[in-house]
């Protein structure tokens, strides 16, 4: 029996089964900080970067800027680490470094890339949020897909051991803000805007995946999207509702090469989609590992009463339950890519209800990779959805502007000590995965 258990603790070591050898989690039990090992559920926080033009061009929102997160990013990185945080949602300011076509301005992404190398954060890396540079105009612009493609493909070549990527956050917000509800960027009401905003993106993420995979062909794409619902609570349902209800899905089913109902199909072509340009998007997915991503705010769901007036719901489905039928949709591994709540004091509570969502997701046997506190610092004028510039702070930051802690940064850091260690899918520590150029296998 002493021979036996040298023998395990030799091979294992001192009460970790999954050892490092198994590529996942080390704890037997799933507790402890996040090693960031592979296969380990990747737990993460995020720098709000958004960076949308509005007063028509005007002005721009650059939330790195507003934030401090230029002046203060050594510290910024350093909170992550500190948090016992392995991965890092981290938009570069595309506005700032994409000068003009083949022209880049690599000197405040350079530094920052270098220090979450040296502190060993895995970033997934966020190329486009919200906003282009000057010189592209905006999301009515047919040249923004070969434009920001080459952007990606310079990212990629300049940062080869970055694996992960969000090419363009949250498309159908992008578009639906842009265009539809006249926010942001061009600031354009209308179906037919909203359509070209949509095609324009989608077809930008695509061509910016492909470039990204002639330099990383193991790629990880997390698709960063918002998981919304309108519940109408009117006797006859209107057919209005029903269209925006499906219209959430768009973004994906284009990327995705999923064919949409008939009726979106319908409001398409009517609003300038071509049949030639709907036939390319459904030609087949990106190349790269897809993961969907899904951001889930209490906003995110809305409630029409019947005499019109919109109320936000905050929670009645949930992330778990409109996850899931994104999930059943399009069959792609998932991950909770954003969420917060914009009261301090009501902040830990809505952690733990998103941390028991992924649990239940989990139970389902859905493969989720990670979960996000979107962000690590306060946000500002996020209620009114960056429409103007006013300045006022929403507390929603695992730490506040003076980079002090939030009761949610102790929540989180709880939350990591107690479940830090489990691995991406239920007992995901049996399984090592060996890669070779010629050959890619499971062994148990």
């Amino acid at each position: 029996m002493k021979a036996f258990l040298t023998h395990i603790k030799e091979k294992y070591g001192d009460g970790n089964y999954a050892g490092d050898e198994f590529g996942g989690a080390r704890g037997h039990d799933g507790r402890g900080l996040p090693t960031g090992l592979p296969n380990n559920f990747m737990f993460a926080t995020g720098i709000e970067c958004s960076n949308p033009t509005i007063d028509h061009g005007r002005t721009r929102r650059d939330l790195l800027e507003e934030c401090g997160h230029y002046e203060r990013w050594r510290e910024d990185l350093a909170l992550v680490k500190g948090l016992g945080l392995k991965v890092l949602r981290y938009g570069l300011p595309y506005h700032k470094t994409h000068l003009g076509p083949g022209k880049y301005d690599w000197e405040f992404a350079d530094q920052v890339m270098a220090e979450m190398q040296r502190l060993e954060i895995t970033p997934i890396l966020d190329l486009l949020h919200f906003g282009v540079p000057d010189w592209l105009g905006n999301f009515q612009n047919p040249e923004l897909p070969v434009h920001f493609a080459e952007y990606a493909g310079a990212v990629a070549r300049r940062y080869p051991w970055v694996r992960y990527y969000t090419p363009i956050n949250e498309i159908y917000v992008t578009a639906r803000m842009s265009a539809k509800d006249g926010l942001w960027n061009e600031q354009l009401k209308s179906d037919r805007g909203f359509v070209t905003a949509m095609k324009h993106l989608v077809a930008a993420s695509i061509m910016a995946t492909q470039q990204i995979a002639v330099h990383r062909p193991d790629c990880i794409i997390v698709q960063s999207e918002s998981a919304e619902y309108i519940h109408e609570l009117r006797a006859n349902p209107s057919p209005e509702v029903a269209l925006e209800n499906k219209l959430r899905f768009v973004s994906l089913d284009l990327l995705y090469a999923h064919h949409p109902d008939g009726d979106v199909l319908n409001y398409l072509f009517d609003h300038g989609l071509t049949r030639r340009e709907y036939d390319w998007f459904m030609a087949g997915e990106p190349p790269g590992y897809q993961i969907m991503g899904n951001d889930y705010y209490g906003r995110n769901e809305r409630i029409v009463l019947p005499d019109g007036e919109i109320c936000t719901s905050m929670d009645v489905l949930g992330w778990y339950n409109i996850t899931l039928e994104y999930y059943r949709r399009y069959r792609k591994p998932v991950m909770h890519t954003e969420t917060n709540v914009l009261e301090a004091h009501n902040a830990p509570t809505w952690l733990w209800k998103q941390w028991v969502n992924i649990l239940r997701m989990r139970d389902e046997g859905v493969p989720v990779l990670g979960f996000t506190w979107y962000s690590l610092i306060d946000q500002l004028d996020w209620d009114i959805g960056l429409a103007r510039k006013v300045g006022k702070v929403n507390p929603c930051g695992l730490f506040d502007l003076d980079r002090k802690p939030r009761p949610v940064a102790e929540c989180y850091k709880m939350l990591l000590q107690e479940y830090g260690q489990i691995t991406i899918v239920p007992h995901g520590e049996l399984f090592e995965v060996t890669k070779s150029p010629a050959t890619l296998k499971v062994e148990v």
